[in-house]
């Protein structure tokens, strides 16, 4: 049995579900080490949403875990110093694995397992940073500095993507070290039962006024500058058709001034944060999910892989770390570019002249998001540990 200890810091809907099947793995034995131990009643303040968030899923349940006492007089994910436990190395000794696997290095207890256990079993890494949003200066080269430094700590890492790839190996690693592992999300969650999901959504549509000859652009997330929600408006502003609808889902420190700038423009509409039940309907609420971020940070985009599960076309932005990936332009949707947005405004107007094209795309989406699967990460894992622990 090859014994494998995860260092992470809170239950999130897009691990949990894989940890949970690595889990059940012949001849793994896993074991997942928390280390925000306040979150152990599975809420948290988001400051993204600017409130407390309580998933409607399950998101302990199926693989033995350890909420590790956290001792920062500031706890939380967002700073370094929001993440010590001073018997976290203690307590993975104690369970004796094979290997470690660690989720980001910046949070002081993190980084302490990468270099205490290095060299004492193979560490491994799961991190999504891409260069994107890099700038070049002195700020930059000191930093290449310090992250060839950090990262030599690491003996594998397991990228979600080819702007993650790119990263890792300019802070590095060699090429025999990086494994890829792909972002995914519970796509047989959002696909299935996809007629009740339909239905659901007609009659959502109907209360919120939306007309079967409307085309719904749908924005999911939270309202914040990297988001970039009032591009949209800017959009709205071009296009005069009646027939245009812009749908916002979530909330946000930035959710007072769109209203305010939306005006009463009744082809504007909103809906507050939807707990993870509910977004399988939500989805199939609009023709086109769009990501029009900006960043900095926006490493990946899973609500892309959320609406690509729903069969939904998708539009994002280069800044988006996974656009490269999970979009192939003009077959289910497109890669933008903010200082360039005609190529948006045309295939928009096509869209409007013809609802079909998204339905084409969103089937095209659904075939291409079926590589990015948590049985992918799971097999990834698998294999490695099995060959590296021979």
């Amino acid at each position: 049995m090859k014994k494998i200890a995860i260092v992470t810091t809170h239950p999130i809907q897009y691990n949990a579900p894989w940890f949970k099947l690595l889990a059940n793995e012949a001849a793994i034995d896993v074991k997942v080490f928390y280390t925000w131990s306040q979150v152990a009643t599975n809420e948290k303040f988001d400051p993204g949403f600017g409130k407390i968030i309580n998933w409607d899923i399950n998101l302990l349940e199926g693989y033995p875990y350890v909420f590790v006492k956290n001792s920062a007089t500031n706890p939380g994910s967002h700073h370094r110093k929001g993440i010590i436990n001073p018997t976290l190395i203690f307590e993975i000794e104690q369970w004796q694995p094979d290997t470690l696997l660690v989720f980001g290095w910046n949070f002081v207890s993190h980084f302490k397992c990468l270099k205490y256990f290095h060299k004492k079993m193979p560490v491994l890494f799961r991190g999504d940073s891409t260069l994107i949003d890099e700038t070049f200066g002195l700020k930059t080269f000191l930093r290449r500095i310090y992250l060839r430094w950090i990262y030599s700590f690491v003996d594998f890492a397991f990228y979600v993507g080819q702007n993650n790839k790119q990263y890792f190996i300019k802070h590095g690693l060699q090429q025999q070290q990086l494994i890829y592992a792909p972002h995914a999300i519970d796509n047989g969650r959002f696909a299935q039962p996809d007629d009740d999901y339909q239905q659901q959504a007609q009659l959502l549509k109907s209360q919120l006024g939306i007309k079967p000859t409307d085309v719904v652009i749908l924005f999911a997330g939270k309202f914040e500058e990297k988001k970039n929600p009032f591009f949209l408006l800017d959009f709205l502003k071009h296009c005069t058709n009646p027939t245009l609808k812009l749908l916002f889902i979530g909330n946000g420190k930035l959710e007072n001034e769109l209203k305010e700038k939306a005006g009463k423009d009744n082809r504007i509409l909103f809906l507050d944060f939807q707990n993870q039940q509910t977004m399988p309907v939500v989805y199939r609420l609009g023709d086109v999910v769009i990501l029009p971020s900006t960043g900095p940070g926006e490493t990946w985009g899973l609500a892309l892989n959320e609406a690509m599960a729903c069969s939904k076309m998708v539009i994002a932005s280069d800044k988006v770390g996974g656009a490269i990936d999970l979009i192939k332009n003009y077959e289910n949707g497109l890669v933008i570019s903010l200082n360039n947005v005609t190529p948006f405004y045309e295939l928009m107007e096509k869209l409007l002249a013809d609802k079909t094209i998204a339905t084409t795309y969103g089937k095209k989406s659904f075939e291409i998001i079926n590589e990015f699967s948590y049985s992918k990460i799971v097999n990834a894992f698998s294999l490695f540990i099995h060959q590296k622990n021979k």
